[in-house]
């Protein structure tokens, strides 16, 4: 049977800088999502790559005395080795300054140019080279840019528009048509009311004050300008060109879903279902607007120097610490903070104490009284029926969070039954149970029990800490990865090893 097709991408970052945690935190996201539906048995597509044109590259690349290929090739190699480095399983790494991908956006201009949708003009306006954006004086906040907070300087130059408000009425029945289609809600909300609502401005889409870009082959003094570039990159990398799609494409298009910082959902929201509109190609299902990982005071900025890396945090302190931190710590719809004592704190409680010590403690008292191998001998008591229930109900509890992208509270559900399962060591206390012979066959129920427990949340980990779930079941030796209790497996168990080792806070 053919296996349910599933694509997941992230935003493309901007190849101005290394990537941060808060930029690094939407790739584990997306990654985390992507393996889980993996492990539901979908045939996944994980994209992600680089967005590497525009002016402030262009002046970037200037200051570093380097031709701007040089600079993006460089600053993208330092973002995937990043993204590596998070153990993130993308099936394509992006760029827009791939070939394939600048001819298609150029056949994509010339179509909308031919069909109408785009018209040259001149533009006026409060331009952000940071944000690469244009505002009116009424968007600015206190006379800056409201994306970044930086100055603002007038532009004016020859360019061609694209009819966003031409596709107003169609963008605003199809999202009331499709309520899913942002998210989360609150995210929705503000997209229509402060951007849709008071009327679609025709929108800039090419520039002639810089040259790093894809020349308009028709009017090489302009070169593409960055949204309509940027955003098309989810259907160039897949087979997409205008009159000339391939097979791939139409595999996996439409997108299910676009994980992307909240900052710029109106780009993803409105500018590029418009753009999809004047294609006729069909929109993304789901557009999610994550919350931001930021520090205790406020955003992370190289000016003030709090600025943190990830490739950092995981030589400090492994991988699937900090996956499991960026993971767990950010709510669904509201920014988390990120401190390194909390970070510590988590590696303490959660994955030293409640995930490892549990591993090792029901490791060790089966080698010790059943040397390492363990069936299931059913003698049950009415003390087990809840701690049973809990973990043959935890996948679909899991998989109902994961699909409403509630990521934190999916991995709550599996800690959840750890901590059942320490609290179950507690209650049937098995060295006591050690001590009476008759109680031989009730003692490796017990062990049964704590081991099934274990491998069902190794294998629901698998998402969000691969290579400590990879540790548990090697650890436990079994090849089982169902979801459900299994009443029949043996164990032959191996030795156990630390999983985390706690950190004294200094």
């Amino acid at each position: 049977m053919e296996k349910e097709k599933f694509y997941i991408s992230t935003a493309i970052a901007y190849t101005s800088g290394k990537p941060h945690i808060g930029n690094t935190y939407e790739i584990v996201l997306a990654d985390a999502i992507a393996r889980f539906k993996r492990l539901q048995g979908y045939d996944v597509y994980f994209q992600t790559g680089t967005d590497e044109h525009g002016e402030k590259i262009e002046l970037k690349a200037k200051e570093a005395g380097q031709n701007p290929k040089d600079f993006v090739d460089e600053k993208a190699a330092e973002i995937q080795r990043i993204w590596d480095i998070m153990n993130t399983s993308y099936d394509k790494f992006v760029r827009t300054t791939d070939p394939h991908h600048e001819e298609v956006i150029q056949h994509i201009f010339k179509y909308m140019y031919d069909k109408g949708d785009i018209y040259k003009g001149e533009y006026k306006g409060l331009y952000c080279t940071p944000c690469e954006s244009f505002w009116t004086e009424s968007q600015l906040v206190d006379g800056k840019c409201p994306d970044c907070g930086r100055d603002v300087e007038e532009k004016s130059e020859e360019a061609y528009f694209f009819k966003l408000s031409k596709y107003q009425k169609q963008l605003e029945e199809y999202i009331e048509s499709h309520p899913d289609f942002i998210q989360p809600v609150a995210r929705k909300n503000e997209m229509v009311n402060n951007f849709i609502k008071p009327g679609l401005q025709d929108l800039c889409v090419s520039r002639t004050s810089f040259t790093w870009g894809i020349p308009v082959d028709f009017d090489p003094k302009h070169v593409v300008y960055v949204w309509l570039d940027a955003l098309s990159n989810y259907i160039t990398n897949i087979g997409y060109d205008v009159g000339n799609c391939t097979e791939e494409f139409d595999k996996w298009w439409p997108c299910d879903v676009h994980i992307i910082g909240k900052d710029i959902v109106r780009f993803h929201t409105i500018y590029w279902p418009c753009f999809l509109m004047s294609l006729d190609v069909p929109l993304p299902k789901k557009v999610f607007g994550h919350p931001w990982l930021i520090m205790a005071d406020g955003k992370m900025s190289k000016s003030v120097g709090n600025v943190v890396y990830a490739d950092d945090l995981v030589e400090e302190f492994g991988v699937d610490a900090v996956r499991y931190y960026f993971l767990h710590e950010i709510p669904f719809a509201s920014d988390g903070i990120f401190t390194k004592d909390l970070l510590v704190e988590r590696i303490n409680g959660d994955l030293a104490n409640i995930l490892g010590n549990l591993v090792q403690r029901t490791i060790s008292m089966g080698n010790k009284y059943f040397d390492g191998k363990v069936s299931n001998q059913k003698v049950v008591e009415d003390m087990d029926s809840e701690f049973l229930t809990q973990i043959k109900e935890v996948y679909s509890k899991v998989s109902q969070k994961m699909d409403e992208y509630q990521i934190s509270d999916a991995i709550s559900e599996i800690f959840q039954v750890l901590r059942s399962s320490n609290k179950y060591i507690d209650e049937t206390m098995p060295w006591a149970l050690a001590k009476e012979e008759e109680k031989k066959d009730r003692l490796e129920t017990v062990l049964y029990h704590l081991l099934e427990a274990i491998r069902v949340s190794a294998v629901l980990l698998e998402p969000f800490l691969p290579e400590t779930s990879e540790k548990i079941l090697k650890q436990i030796n079994i090849n089982c990865r169902e979801f459900d209790f299994v009443e029949n497996n043996t164990y032959e168990l191996g030795t156990p090893e630390p999983l985390f080792m706690r950190i004294e806070n200094k």
